[in-house]
């Protein structure tokens, strides 16, 4: 495994993220599965191992171990749970907003908080009539004196039911340069969450709706300045988004591949092990080259994005193969376990529904490809990972010894 972009310490951490998900993940996912509700107490247990920490600066309450080991471990949960993978990727995809665009005064009171799992955070911006399309948003924000008042309302909102720090992108203006950014607390008043919504797959993980009316907030809630709201949700998407997914997309391909031959070691066809078969051989053949594929383009665009690189089509490209890669192997291992994969016995049905959840969220493989193909034509408007590289940028001196990498809740003394 230390060909994809890590050293020892990488799998130290790995080791210990695999340890956790069997002995604490996957004795619950059966309950997760048959209640089909938010599961809180997991989130908060995984959240105060530390890891949600993983691309926070040692300043901060963070580990500072880069994009790398945010993968490793968002696909190692995903790997036994993916519904838990995706609510440490949505956790870790509401760290971006405050690295990138939070004030030295919210960065002190915020991320030693989220790193030590006492705080989950959300990002908010898709909106039920506009969908992937930020400009069109309708959700606003509107000065009054030393505060804000937000209105509108948010769906699809990773964490929605868990979170307790609500990254909020609404329009304060016209155009492009009309939105902003606020953080806003679960508990304030005029904010609310909806009523859980049953969903085909992630089950345990919380993706629901935010209503505003009239949710007063402070002004130094604004994250940036005004105007910041498109940057705020773009390199949110780009950067954190799109490799989050593509690690969740991993650990559920890893499943597959592991669930499937072990399958067709154990069922007996004509007196001998399923896998004897050479159409078998083929599709597994299939699953463990696009898993090879997949893992190589995942690492090797989050190593570029700690080294400060451009690496923008390399994330879309992770995201895109990751996920289409995913898709198609669970295909093939429900061809291979046919009516056995019916059953809610076996997990192989799980992960079909769960990959499915991964394709639209920060942008569907036709958005991936289309953005792509812009970069192709010359037509990019500039990339996300070299505008923000300073942030991003990874010394491995500052990435500590592997006996000082936390296995449990981080201190809070220890960003982007």
């Amino acid at each position: 495994m230390q060909r994809y972009f890590t050293d020892q310490r990488h799998e130290a951490l790995r080791q210990r993220v695999r340890d956790f998900a069997e002995r604490e993940v996957r004795p619950r996912i059966a309950e997760m599965e048959a209640h089909r509700t938010v599961c809180h107490d997991l989130s908060r247990l995984i959240a105060r191992q530390g890891w949600i920490g993983a691309t926070v600066h040692r300043a901060y309450g963070g580990m500072g171990a880069g994009h790398v080991a945010k993968t490793l471990v968002i696909e190692e949960i995903s790997r036994v749970s993916a519904a838990m993978g995706a609510m440490v990727q949505a956790s870790q995809l509401g760290v971006a907003k405050i690295v990138h665009f939070g004030s030295e005064e919210q960065k002190k009171t915020w991320l030693p908080a989220i790193a030590s799992g006492d705080c989950l955070p959300t990002i908010a911006v898709t909106e039920p009539q506009s969908g992937g399309h930020v400009l069109g948003m309708a959700s606003t924000a509107v000065r009054d004196g030393d505060d804000y008042v937000l209105n509108g309302r948010k769906i699809y909102v990773g964490n929605s039911h868990v979170g307790d720090l609500h990254g909020v992108v609404v329009r304060t203006g016209e155009g492009s340069r009309g939105l902003s950014a606020f953080l806003v607390e679960t508990g304030t008043p005029g904010f609310r969450v909806g009523a859980e919504q049953p969903t085909m797959g992630l089950h345990g993980f919380s993706f629901g709706e935010l209503f505003f009316d009239n949710c007063r907030v402070p002004a130094a809630s604004l994250l940036g300045g005004e105007g910041d709201g498109l940057s705020v949700a773009y390199s949110s998407s780009v950067l954190y988004g799109r490799p989050n997914l593509t690690a969740v997309s991993l650990g559920i391909h890893q499943a597959v591949l592991d669930e499937t031959t072990r399958f067709c070691t154990e069922r007996q066809r004509y007196g001998k092990p399923l896998a004897a078969l050479g159409a078998v051989k083929l599709k597994l053949g299939r699953i463990q080259s696009r898993l090879l594929l997949a893992r190589l383009s995942a690492y090797h665009a989050v190593h570029l994005l700690d080294q400060g690189l451009p690496c923008d089509a390399e994330l879309m490209n992770a995201k895109l193969v990751n996920v289409e890669s995913a898709l198609e192997s669970a295909r093939d291992a429900m061809d291979i376990h046919a009516a056995c994969g019916l059953f809610t016995d076996r997990p192989v049905e799980r992960f079909l529904r769960d990959a499915h959840h991964i394709f639209a969220p920060a942008g569907t493989s036709d958005i991936q490809l289309l953005r792509l193909g812009e970069l192709a034509l010359g037509q990019a408007k500039g990339e996300w990972s070299s505008r923000l590289a300073e942030l991003v940028r990874r010394d491995p001196a500052d990435w500590p010894e592997e006996a000082e990498l936390p296995d449990g809740p981080a201190p809070l003394a220890r960003l982007i």
